[in-house]
């Protein structure tokens, strides 16, 4: 069963069922039949027709509109149905090209970034790869660097006896300065 939203002559708001609005009176006092069209075979039973939506805009927008002529009414109301159409075309239009053009600065971000990582990647690679080659270059002067090791210490163990020997030459040079003094 459908709701339909009716507005009576104090401008109030109400929801009425198929079959008040069928045998309710309207602003003229009269009873309305031809509120509700007939719905046609392929429409669905939910889907409101334009005397519908016009019963409805009636209702919500144009109930401060009414006229005491009732020739003008449906006239006025269907331009009002269809300015309200149009602008919530337009504000809906305006929504969605929002959210697309939403959607393609992410597409874009997502781009930049993709290219960044790509870019990124290839410069870990470069540095994988250059330490690769570096700890091969290291490996292949181990032996090099492990005989620089051994003639260091060999080198120091000359050293301290030489300073050994420099002071053995010492000592004898003074008992030799000692002797020779005698």
């Amino acid at each position: 069963m459908m709701m339909i939203m009716m507005a009576d002559e104090e401008k109030n708001i109400s929801a009425a069922t198929e079959e008040e609005v069928k045998t309710a009176p309207d602003a003229t006092g009269t009873t309305d039949t031809n509120v509700l069209p007939q719905a046609l075979p392929d429409q669905e039973e939910h889907q409101p027709s334009m005397d519908t939506v016009s019963t409805a805009t009636n209702s919500s927008v144009g109930a401060a509109t009414l006229d005491s002529t009732a020739g003008t009414q449906p006239e006025e109301l269907r331009g009002l149905c269809r300015d309200m159409f149009e602008k919530m075309t337009l504000y809906l239009n305006g929504e969605l090209s929002v959210v697309c053009d939403d959607y393609k600065l992410l597409e874009s971000m997502n781009k930049v970034s993709a290219a960044k990582y790509a870019e990124m990647r290839g410069v870990a690679a470069g540095v994988s790869k250059a330490m690769i080659d570096l700890n091969e270059k290291y490996a292949s002067l181990q032996p090099y660097l492990d005989q620089i090791d051994q003639i260091e210490d060999s080198v120091a163990s000359l050293e301290q006896a030489a300073y050994r020997l420099d002071a053995y030459s010492k000592r004898l040079e003074a008992k030799f300065k000692q002797l020779e003094k005698r």
